[in-house]
């Protein structure tokens, strides 16, 4: 507990030095940089803007809830990592969780490591922390990897040294990246696995490709049941098909959504449905007090 008291204590105090105008650290070489850079330190949530370079997209709000419920209880066990951008103003590296959830239950301040990083050190920093996360989705794993490709020219040898993964498995998630922007979102949408995909961009031919991807979602087949799919068509080998989707069920679910969902819950409400008649139904909101409409007309 007296450790506890302690190093709050010192983030407080390392946070008024780092609002005293006379001693803005800009660099590692000024004064008092050492108190300061990977320091732990209590900031300002209104003084941190988010990381444009972060590869994540999709924040899970359940997820997000009860991470917040956590933080409101133990408070933030791991510090956000942010670098300093002017004085007083940071910007995130890592944390983006953490961060959102602080602010969904109120907090004014959170604990933070300074780091002092150009812009390729932070796409760098940043691309790299997030990629060991263990929920990213493999996409977002591998627009990462390309985005370490494309803005800072990183080889797959070099990113194999960063990141601590075999350069085989990094090729395999860019692989990925190859195959038609509809299977890339029912991976992250948790419709086929990556090893689906993996399967899947052994096929040049786009359309092949999603005709492929429709047979899986529809009839629930298995990685190794689509591959042997892929290798039919290779060898030339025709399909067996169980049971041919309905040819409006599109149009149904078009009409559906438009009609009657979004009429009744009042928002824009997508429905998925793959050929075998399973699916999935996502409703948002904007606020907790939206939230709790919504949850009043289900509950009827």
């Amino acid at each position: 507990m007296t450790k506890a008291i302690k190093k709050q204590a010192l983030g407080r105090g390392l946070s008024a030095l780092l609002k005293d105008p006379e001693n803005d650290i800009k660099s590692v070489e000024d004064k008092n940089a050492d108190k300061v850079v990977g320091n732990i330190i209590e900031l300002e949530i209104s003084a941190i803007e988010i990381n444009p370079f972060q590869p994540r997209s999709n924040f899970n709000e359940e997820s997000l809830r009860e991470l917040a419920t956590s933080i409101k209880e133990l408070g933030v066990i791991q510090p956000i990592t942010v670098r300093k951008l002017d004085f007083n103003k940071y910007q995130l590296i890592s944390g983006e969780r953490r961060l959102r959830a602080s602010t969904l239950i109120g907090l004014t301040h959170v604990p933070a490591y300074i780091r002092i990083a150009n812009d390729n050190e932070s796409l760098v920093m940043a691309l790299v922390e997030n990629i060991q996360r263990h929920d990213l989705d493999p996409i977002e794993i591998a627009l990462s990897y390309q985005r370490l490709i494309d803005e800072i020219q990183l080889t797959q040898e070099q990113m194999s040294e960063r990141v601590g993964k075999k350069r085989s498995t990094i090729s395999n998630y860019l692989r990925l990246l190859k195959l038609d922007p509809i299977i890339q979102t029912g991976i992250r949408d948790g419709f086929i696995s990556m090893g689906h995909g993996r399967a899947i961009i052994n096929i040049e031919d786009l359309d092949v490709q999603t005709d492929i991807y429709q047979k899986i979602v529809s009839q629930n087949l298995s990685v190794r049941e689509t591959e042997a799919l892929v290798k039919n068509y290779h060898e030339g080998v025709p399909a067996k098909t169980e049971g041919k989707p309905k040819a409006d069920s599109a149009f149904v679910v078009r009409e559906t959504q438009k009609n009657t969902f979004n009429d009744y819950f009042g928002s824009k409400v997508d429905i998925k449905v793959a050929g075998n008649g399973k699916g999935k139904i996502t409703i948002p909101f904007n606020s907790e007090a939206d939230f709790n409409r919504i949850i009043k007309l289900i509950n009827g």
